[in-house]
């Protein structure tokens, strides 16, 4: 009765061209989205936030023109 039961590892096909680039860009997609949220998470250097203040008064006293 041992000898009729086939322990044998299932035959796996090699996979296809199509397969492995789905792969691969599933792969690095999921990087990029990661990249992406730890982007929105961590916090901006001081040397952007210093940019990014010398801008905003210029663009508030344009907005504050005498008529």
């Amino acid at each position: 009765m041992a000898a009729e039961l086939d322990f044998s590892p299932p035959e796996i096909p090699e996979p296809t061209f199509m397969e492995n680039v789905l792969r691969y860009g599933l792969f690095f997609g999921a990087i990029f989205q990661l990249i992406c949220v730890l982007a929105i998470i961590l916090p901006v250097s001081k040397s952007h936030k210093a940019d990014s203040d010398s801008f905003e008064p210029k663009n508030s006293e344009m907005v504050k023109k005498p008529k």
